[in-house]
């Protein structure tokens, strides 16, 4: 298992610098001038041209790549254009939110996929088999921005049960920061309930009419035992694949969601970054959710063969 995470590292390294690559390119093609954004529109033509040279905007774009790729295989993302500070500083600051946010969004997925999805399998047709499923499948079909408005709208403007938005950091205290919180993390998390269910009961009914399943409850196991111990471990591993999906779909979709409340995340720097045209600070953000997708996976092919040791890795 060792060798194959180190082979699975070393793959890392090339699908990083494609991503990097791309990312570059796409950013520095697209229209807009970081000079002209921090300078205004009042700024003559001069001005904006020392501002570039001071930003090194003016060097040729393969003098710039591979500057700045140099820097990031060392650890430097580079600097702020618009900050004025380091972009791994600047990503630390907005780490806390987004972190949190995205792991109350886990919890709140794993719980109502995992429950909803087992409760329709083993009660195939029935009406609550019917009810659960339209559930997921309008939370599928519903956009994030939608379920957030339409929950700021009753819990926090009708009701007046949570704020509306902002975010309150940890240190003062778990409840205070999960006020915050909560309707972000359902609002990010609900997609990901309502693809989990679906992909659960799909899950459970190819494993429930297996003959081992069958064969156990002839031994006369309570039902529990057989849903738990005997389907849902078997239907869990391809299950784990889309779980480690949803980790770092949750992270890289907590931009919108950090929009729509108004948190201070890593999200909310990167659509800030984009409109200012802050290059350094989208590569770095960029970089590192590609660097959690691959680890995900990674981390997600590991707990398989922990889940079932017949699988070869």
């Amino acid at each position: 298992m060792l060798a194959y995470a180190i082979r699975r590292l070393l793959v890392l390294i090339p699908i990083m610098w494609i991503v990097a690559t791309a990312v570059f390119l796409l950013l520095h093609s697209a229209p807009g001038d970081p000079a002209a954004f921090m300078l205004g529109s009042d700024a003559s033509a001069d001005q904006q041209a020392e501002l570039r040279h001071e930003l090194g905007l003016d060097r040729p774009l393969y003098e710039q790549y591979f500057d700045w790729l140099g820097k990031a295989v060392r650890g430097d993302l580079g600097e702020s254009i618009f900050l004025g500070k380091p972009v791994t500083s600047a990503l630390a600051e907005r780490a806390e939110p987004t972190i949190l946010l995205g792991s109350l969004a886990l919890i709140i997925s794993l719980i109502i996929g995992l429950v909803t999805g087992v409760l329709s399998a083993i009660r195939r047709a029935s009406w609550l088999d019917l009810s659960l499923m339209s559930g997921a499948m309008a939370g599928v079909a519903v956009p994030t921005f939608v379920t957030g408005l339409l929950l700021i709208y009753i819990f926090a403007v009708k009701l007046r049960w949570l704020p509306v938005a902002g975010y309150e950091p940890i240190s003062a205290g778990l409840w205070p920061c999960l006020r915050y919180l909560i309707l972000p993390a359902i609002t990010l998390g609900a997609f990901e309930a309502a693809f989990l269910s679906r992909m659960t009961r799909s899950m459970m009914l190819e494993v429930i009419g297996q003959d081992y399943v069958r064969t156990a409850r002839a031994k006369g196991l309570v039902e529990r035992d057989v849903i738990i111990r005997h389907t849902l471990r078997n239907a869990f591993v391809p299950l784990l694949t889309i779980i480690g999906l949803m980790v770092a779909a949750l992270m890289s979709g907590a931009v919108v969601t950090e929009q729509i409340f108004a948190i201070p995340g890593m999200g909310r720097l990167l659509i800030q970054a984009v409109v200012r045209r802050d290059f350094p600070v989208v590569q770095g953000a960029v970089l590192i959710i590609a660097i959690l997708y691959v680890l995900t996976n990674l981390l997600v092919d590991l707990l398989a063969r922990v889940v079932d040791p017949r699988i070869e890795l």
